[in-house]
């Protein structure tokens, strides 16, 4: 994410969990002095990560895992330094940075001219450049009001015929105590829905078409309220689709499906991620080949277990088993409860 971000979720949902409860946000802001605002920003949110991480797992291990395959007694680690050794259990919690999405209209394009929102953490070398932003969602909406805060002559294009924002729970929350037989704590999804989906074990009891509808209802693109008015002076092109992009010379031509053209410095991907576990560069070939996937999302049982029997997997790949709660940080309290008590009762039965 660019310097400047500000998370979507409310402060609430925005909390890394721990058995304890010890190290939540107010812990942080209490122990550091920062100041927290709403939204909280995404500076002070990976300050705040830090801080929970040295806290509540100091021990931790630096080192990238280079490959991991399948082993008689589990699997086989392979650690950038060479060192290897084996595990009967693996649990991947390795975010969704390679499942960014990026359109075939924009295949073999160099990163100079196009490049996706994931990519930078600094949008201030586009001040005084042309750039489109494609995409509907918070990242693209967001980045958009960055660029044209930093000095860019931005236009963002939509497919959709309207941009979605996300300003009913806040009118709701005005309504008092009630407020909360329509949406969780954990600030996922649309009103009533958002009940169901932040009870996974409750969610998996629809049938699988309505969980399906539920996930995508509750990740649709769509942009905070407040940034509404940071975007007033960005034109914000709707029902429109990028059909082609090809060089010219050191910028780059879009054509789109009403026939206008667009002819700018660089084109910035806010078109989100696209889960496929296969995509995990450290997975070896044969635990791909006999993991179950369903639209690249792997099959998972009790525990986040995958069909590759002790491979677990949490976060957004877990969400088509388990909904989209899984996708957000508010997420990680079932996640954590669940594996670990998935894993003392098959220690004790071991």
């Amino acid at each position: 994410m660019p310097a400047g971000m500000l998370l979507r979720s409310s402060r609430e949902a925005s909390y890394l969990w721990d058995p304890q409860e010890a190290f939540g946000l107010n812990a942080y802001q209490a122990a550091s002095g920062n100041h927290l605002s709403s939204p909280v920003s995404l500076e002070r949110f990976v300050s705040y990560g830090l801080w929970f991480q040295q806290h509540a797992v100091p021990n931790l291990d630096g080192r990238k895992i280079n490959n991991i395959e399948l082993h008689p007694n589990g699997f086989r680690v392979s650690l950038e330094d060479g060192e290897m050794f084996t595990s009967r259990r693996v649990v991947i919690a390795a975010g969704i940075f390679a499942f960014a999405w990026r359109p075939p209209e924009f295949d073999g394009l160099p990163s100079e001219l196009v490049s996706h929102s994931s990519e930078h953490r600094d949008l201030g070398r586009f001040a005084g450049k042309k750039v489109v932003v494609v995409g509907g969602g918070q990242s693209a909406l967001e980045s958009a009001a960055l660029l044209h805060e930093g000095g860019a002559n931005v236009e963002v294009i939509v497919r959709s015929p309207e941009l979605k924002w996300l300003g009913w729970k806040k009118r709701i929350q005005s309504m008092g105590p009630i407020s909360k037989l329509f949406y969780s704590w954990t600030d996922v999804g649309p009103a009533i829905i958002s009940q169901i989906v932040s009870v996974p074990g409750l969610l998996q009891q629809f049938p699988r078409g309505v969980q399906d509808r539920f996930r995508k209802r509750s990740i649709r693109p769509a942009g905070a309220f407040w940034l509404l008015d940071r975007l007033k002076r960005v034109p914000l092109t709707t029902g429109k689709k990028v059909v082609s992009a090809r060089p010219v010379g050191d910028r780059v031509r879009l054509s789109l499906d009403d026939g206008s053209e667009r002819i700018v410095d660089h084109v910035l991907l806010g078109t989100g991620y696209r889960v496929d576990a296969s995509r995990y560069s450290f997975l070896s070939e044969d635990i791909v080949q006999k993991m179950q996937r369903t639209n690249g999302f792997p099959r998972l049982g009790p525990g986040f277990e995958s069909s590759v029997p002790g491979l677990h997997f949490l976060g957004a790949p877990a969400a088509w088993s388990y909904g989209p709660l899984m996708y957000f940080v508010s997420g990680t309290k079932y996640a954590a409860t669940q594996l670990t008590r998935h894993f003392s009762e098959n220690f004790r039965s071991a």
